[in-house]
């Protein structure tokens, strides 16, 4: 089967040896996702909801350039570093899937690589067409 890698230009993902997102066969994985602006700032620092928003973006581009898209979309995981804030976030991954409505899960987690940031989503796609 052909793998396709998604590279989101990070620094790290040759140092630690990680893609943005992979395709092999008619499934995608997306890695845990930040909410890292195009600057390489954090976007939305203090506001769970920004940052949830962002990271959804993140991934929604993922998706897309691995050929699938948000309807495609199984399985979502996200890491709060405050589970309170799960109403809000859970809002946000609302206005992304709500048609959708892949299994989800939502945890708490004790931090991430930057204090920062709040939230990160992990994703996983299937799509049921072949690829072009």
């Amino acid at each position: 089967m052909t793998r396709k890698r998604v590279s989101s230009r990070s620094p790290y993902e040759s140092t630690i040896g990680f893609s943005r997102a992979v395709r092999v066969g008619n499934v995608i994985a997306v890695s845990g996702t930040a909410p890292i602006g195009s600057d390489r700032k954090t976007m939305g620092p203090g506001d769970p909801a920004a940052q949830a928003r962002r990271c959804l973006e993140i991934i929604q581009t993922a998706l897309e350039e691995a050929g699938a898209s948000l309807s495609d979309v199984v399985r979502t995981r996200t890491f709060l570093t405050n589970i309170d804030d799960w109403e809000s976030v859970g809002a946000v991954h609302g206005e992304f899937f709500k048609d959708v409505r892949p299994a989800s899960t939502m945890v708490e987690v004790s931090r991430f690589i930057d204090p920062d940031w709040l939230v990160e989503i992990e994703a996983d796609a299937v799509r049921d067409k072949p690829f072009d």
